[in-house]
This record gives structure tokens, sequence and C-alpha cells, in this order.
């Protein structure tokens, strides 16, 4: 149906095997529709089709059995504190987060500026931000489909570039949820003030005064940044581990090597070539699933793959893809020779 909506702009099918397949068979084809996925849903045009979203609803639906009916929903904002909203079980993401906006007072205009993700909250008190959820995707299933992994809804923004912030200045909701996700950010060291920066933000944070906070915490190491949890990391030889956290057109690691020794290492994005996502399965007995996050780098002039190991793999890719469309609007707006 996708092809004959949009031709050769879907890619083709994996080609299916007529006969037994071997381990190794299934590994490869599952593989080869794990890419499909991906490089469909890399078209908004496609994801954003009747076909697309009537196919995905129905496969999230019958998969989780959960059938279309009122239901109460929760989406936290970055300060701890929730919106309720009632909603349809088969409402798509989309649908949502137009629905928390409105809530909010958010103006329609500035929705695009934010996201829904899913927040898992761990025993230690530690905070992962997991996903960032698919337009086309039913939250209220998602999150039955998760309760293993005590994940809950939030909203937060949704874009890379931290001069963006100032088209969200002249209004109340949308500073009030730049200005609790920037303290959060802060409060978990996930933002590195220097020390006469903390200092301001102290006294501003005090005080309230969200706009001057805004501004100056954008002065701050890692602002506008996305982290991850602590992961594995094969470079610059296997088996390190790794705080990885992606913004201003960088990857960048701050990577434990065997020695225990420390290395922080930026990979810039117009160096990057390509990048892939695959499921891994259980690496041992009684682990989770992981995921690997593979990418093609040019170091000096010889390109090379390295590997992360995450469960946040998609969520990194996502933001790959946010900072290169950034980067494509802004030139697009400064036109050629600027």
């Amino acid at each position: 149906q996708l092809r004959q909506l949009f031709g050769s702009a879907v890619p083709a099918f994996p080609p299916k095997f007529y006969l037994a397949m071997t381990k190794s068979m299934a590994d490869e084809r599952r593989s080869q529709l794990e890419q499909y996925l991906q490089n469909v849903t890399l078209d908004s045009s496609v994801t954003s089709s009747d076909v697309f979203i009537s196919f995905f609803r129905k496969l999230q639906q019958e998969t989780f059995k959960i059938p279309t009916q009122r239901a109460l929903l929760d989406v936290y904002l970055a300060d701890g504190s929730s919106v309720t909203l009632d909603i349809q079980t088969s409402d798509t993401a989309e649908r949502v987060l137009q629905a928390t906006s409105c809530k909010m007072g958010l103006p329609r205009e500035l929705i695009k500026y934010f996201s829904l993700f899913f927040i898992q909250d761990h025993d230690d008190g530690a905070l992962s931000v997991v996903k960032k959820v698919a337009e086309f995707e039913l939250p209220y299933v998602s999150l039955q489909s998760m309760k293993e992994l005590h994940c809950k809804l939030g909203i937060r923004k949704w874009y890379m570039d931290p001069s963006l912030d100032m088209l969200l200045m002249d209004c109340r909701s949308s500073v009030d949820l730049l200005y609790m996700q920037a303290v959060q950010e802060v409060q978990r060291n996930w933002i590195k003030p220097a020390e006469g920066q903390m200092q301001e933000l102290e006294f501003l944070l005090k005080n309230a005064n969200k706009s001057k906070f805004l501004e100056k915490v954008r002065e701050a190491q890692f602002y506008g940044y996305v982290r991850l949890d602590p992961c594995v990391c094969d470079y610059p030889e296997g088996g390190c581990s790794a705080d990885v956290c992606v913004g201003n057109d960088e990857i960048n690691c701050c990577i434990t090597l065997p020695t225990n020794q420390t290395k922080e290492v930026s990979f810039k994005i117009n160096r990057l070539r390509s990048w892939q996502v695959a499921f891994l399965g259980a690496i041992k007995d009684g682990e989770d699933d992981t995921l690997e996050f593979r990418f093609e780098y040019n170091d000096s002039g010889t390109w090379e793959w390295i590997n992360l190991y995450t469960k946040q793999a998609f969520l990194l890719s996502s933001c790959l893809k946010k900072m290169i469309s950034e980067q494509m609007m802004k030139a697009t707006k400064e036109g050629p020779g600027m």
C-alpha cells in the first residue's frame, strides 16, 4: 500500500526465503526488516499517512490486546508535576501532545518545539530519558507494554539548537516548560555550569527569575544536550565505559579506558557519514535486551565504524536526525554565499 502511494520513495521490502531458514538466515532477515522499518520512518510524509498510522495503530492494539476505549493518561513535567488527560487508548502521540499543549495553554504554533518522551525512574533516584515517542505511536499502549521498566510519559523540548529558545520567550507556558527542564538538568548535573555560573544560577533560582535563569544557563557547558545513561563503547578499544551526551552538532563521549584514565572525545556530525541501530537481544542470561548504535566516522582522513551499546540507541538516532534537519533549515534560511 505504501509503494502504491509513494512509489520509489518507499524502499523495496526485503525478499523472503521460500525454504527453511537456518539461524544465520533468520538473523539476517531480522536485521533487514529492522533496517527497512528504520528507513521507512525517515520520511515524515510516510509516517503521517493514513495507511501507515492505521496499520501501526492496529498492530500496537492487537499485540497488547488493548481495545479502543476512554482512559486517563498522565503526562509529567520536568518538575515532577503532571497533567491528566482524558483520551482514547488509540490516540497517537501527536494527538496526545496536542491535548497536553492545549491544557497547558501552549499556542499551536509552538507545539512543534516540544515532544513526548518515555522517562524511567530508577530505584536509586536516577532518571533516564528512554526514547522520544514517535508521532504514530500510541502512548497509552506503549506504557502498558513497558510496565516492568516503571516508565512514565513526559513532555520536554524537542530541538537541539539552544538559540531556538529565543522563539519561545514571549509565551509564559513555553518559558515554564524550558525553565523546569533546565532546573532539573542543572540539579542532576546533566548541565555543568562553572563555579561562578552556578552561584548566579542559584541566586536566580532562589528569586524565581525564569527568563534570566534561562539566559544564564545557556552559557553553561552541555546546555541543550541530551544525556544518555552510562554505556559501553568500543573506542578507542573494546569494552570501554562511556558517558555520552549529544548536542551542539556533536556526540560527546567521556570514555573510561581499561587503565581507569578518562578521555573526552567529540565526534562532530559533519564528519559522520551514516549510522545504524541494531537489536542484539540479551548479551548474557538474565540481562535486558541490548541495542547497538553504530556510526561511520572520518578521523584524520580514514573512515571507521564506532559502536556504542546503549538501550537509548533510538533516542541518540533521533537527536542526530534533528540536528541535521536544523542545520539544513538554517542553511536554507541563510541562502547561498552566506
